[in-house]
């Protein structure tokens, strides 16, 4: 069996990127086929894989500026040639389910997310585009709407990351997902033995993660706040901040785990497809405090692994904080950690290749019943026809009783 694992762009080595790691360890031998690639930017063992790329790589500046390409992916998506594959896993985030596969390949979606910049994070984009996006914007977007969605008919089985986003594809393409959570390296994480006074946030600095809320609040309630990672916000976000917030910037992973392991709790204020950071610090011992929808109602149980607060609001916040504290002794490191494990990379592999196999399985035994629901309709018909032929044949005959008197 030929396999291909068709990834939306490689550029970087974060959550998307785990997946497909994770993805290709379970087909050693899979070719992997992306829009844009650049091999200085990937780790590990994705590099002894076949990788091929699409046209765009040969546009100047397109591994910096893939985003402005977005009006060719499709095109170059649907350029690919996969004909020899029996196998397709496609890693939706940005476009990469849009490959046309043969006709007897099994073509399933791990989707992240179906695109957010066309889809329910449309306006914010649009909000945040400069005046020449904002003018082609609705224009692009409408067209890649239809065809985001004429492509989910390419595809045999989408899974989805967590249950916010099997929503988002029933919504979109009205189309069922299975539920398969990504894989998170909870191995790579450890119970500290002490636990300092501050809270920690960590990711990058951008809208919609929302870190504006913990800034305030934490600026409001004069309780440290550490937060780690860079982007846009950052400047308006250290604005915003009292004496008892704390930028660190980028952080080496050794730094950002002992800070995951030594916090009080972590931050959540955003909406996101899954979360990777609040399994990572779950595994670490601590417990996460988190805005109650998107990936987060899939990894947060409250009381067990952190609590939830049901507002996107600094007010909300301060409050799910206050609560955490009068009840912060009875989170135990041990069992928030064992949670943890429920999303580790063998889990994942295990439910996929399950998956995989059982579609195949079903795809076989319904090749099958066509098969013998076509023998029996040639049977029958060829049985139709000999009765017919027996019947022109034989000879006519009167009925006696027709020719008497009534």
């Amino acid at each position: 069996m030929k396999v291909a694992i068709v990834h939306y762009w490689l550029l970087s080595m974060r959550g998307g990127e785990k997946v497909l790691e994770a993805l290709s360890e379970l087909y050693p031998e899979a070719d992997i086929f992306t829009l844009v690639y650049d091999p200085d930017a990937i780790k590990g063992r994705l590099k002894n894989h076949k990788i091929t790329t699409s046209f765009l790589q040969k546009i100047p500046g397109s591994k910096k500026h893939y985003q402005m390409l977005l009006p060719l992916m499709p095109l170059a998506l649907e350029s690919m040639d996969l004909t020899s594959y029996d196998l397709i896993i496609s890693s939706e985030s940005g476009p990469a389910k849009g490959i046309i596969p043969k006709p007897d390949a099994l073509h399933i979606c791990y989707c992240h997310s179906p695109m957010r910049y066309i889809w329910d994070h449309y306006f914010f984009y649009h909000a945040s585009a400069g005046f020449v996006k904002r003018l082609f914007m609705p224009v692009i977007a409408s067209w890649l709407r239809q065809w985001d969605v004429s492509t989910s008919a390419r595809v045999d089985c989408f899974v989805a990351n967590s249950r916010h986003i099997a929503n988002r594809v029933q919504r979109y393409y009205r189309r069922d997902a299975v539920v398969i959570h990504p894989p998170v390296s909870v191995s790579e994480f450890a119970i500290s033995d002490t636990v300092e006074d501050f809270y920690l946030c960590a990711g990058q600095l951008v809208g919609y993660k929302r870190v504006d809320l913990a800034v305030e609040a934490f600026t409001r309630m004069n309780k440290k706040l550490v937060v780690i990672g860079t982007g846009e916000e950052m400047a308006s976000l250290k604005s915003k901040a009292g004496p008892t917030v704390t930028f660190l910037n980028h952080q080496p992973f050794a730094s950002l785990k002992s800070h995951m392991a030594r916090c009080k709790a972590l931050i959540f204020p955003g909406e996101e497809d899954f979360g990777i950071v609040p399994v990572e610090v779950m595994a670490s011992g601590r417990p996460v405090l988190a805005y109650g929808k998107g990936g987060a109602v899939d990894t947060v149980v409250n009381g067990l692994s952190g609590m939830l607060f049901s507002e996107q609001s600094v007010e909300a916040l301060i409050d799910c904080v206050e609560q955490f504290e009068l009840v912060e002794k009875s989170f135990v490191p041990a069992r928030i950690r064992a949670h943890s494990l429920r999303f580790s990379k063998e889990t994942f592999k295990d439910k996929m290749s399950q998956l995989i196999r059982k579609e195949f399985e079903h795809r076989n035994a319904q090749q099958t019943m066509d098969m013998i629901s076509q023998t029996q309709g040639t049977s029958d018909a060829r049985g139709r026809s000999g009765a017919l032929v027996l019947a022109l044949k034989a000879p006519a005959q009167t009925s006696t009783n027709s020719l008497r008197p009534s």
